[in-house]
């Protein structure tokens, strides 16, 4: 598999999210002033989506249990202890393009 396009860049302007199918997979994409992000839309802790999970320029919120993850890297605060899935993202003119099978955590 390589990059899929998921979004223009003025669907996913500045503080903006979807969530996509890519392959087998649901993935998170978001925008935090103007770097763009994608997970594995499931909390490690209990499978969760992070669809209303709150965003800022560290990390992603599970609502469900408060569980943190870095948007670095993904790694948890507790709850979870395991990191979620982070993929590559790229920009192609004007839309935004996600590849699962390059995995950067």
């Amino acid at each position: 598999m390589a990059f899929e396009t998921v979004a223009s860049t003025e669907e996913l302007g500045p503080g903006n999210r979807i969530i996509v199918e890519v392959g087998d997979l649901w993935v998170i994409v978001f925008n935090v002033d103007g770097r763009y992000y994608a997970f594995e839309d499931r909390c490690t802790h209990d499978d969760g989506s992070f669809d209303s999970g709150s965003i800022d320029q560290q990390a992603i919120e599970c609502p469900r249990h408060g569980a943190r993850f870095s948007l670095e890297d993904g790694k948890p605060t507790m709850p979870a202890t395991k990191p979620v899935p982070r993929f590559a993202v790229r920009v192609e003119g004007q839309t935004v393009q996600v590849d699962i099978t390059q995995r950067l955590n």
